[in-house]
């Protein structure tokens, strides 16, 4: 991991960046203190994050899931039940 000044992060932003998401981290140092280390992120691969249906089998849902406490909520709103 190599160590760049603020100002040669500044002009060479782009490659610094580019060489970052290869996985070639670099830490900007300001008067030769190291401040931050920048990294690529470690984001999904498109196709491979699968959200839909990840709890199937996990919880089950009444087939009355919809009408549930309606007794209940008719009495607080001062209808009939």
């Amino acid at each position: 991991m190599h160590t760049v000044n603020i100002h040669e992060a500044k002009t060479h932003l782009s490659r610094l960046v580019e060489e970052a998401a290869r996985g070639e981290p670099f830490v900007i140092a300001k008067a030769g203190k190291p401040m931050v280390k920048v990294v690529a992120l470690d984001a999904p691969i498109a196709g491979q994050t699968r959200r839909i249906g990840f709890m199937v089998g996990e919880i089950a849902v009444p087939e009355d899931f919809d009408r549930m406490g309606c007794d209940e909520i008719e009495q607080l709103f001062g209808g009939e039940a």
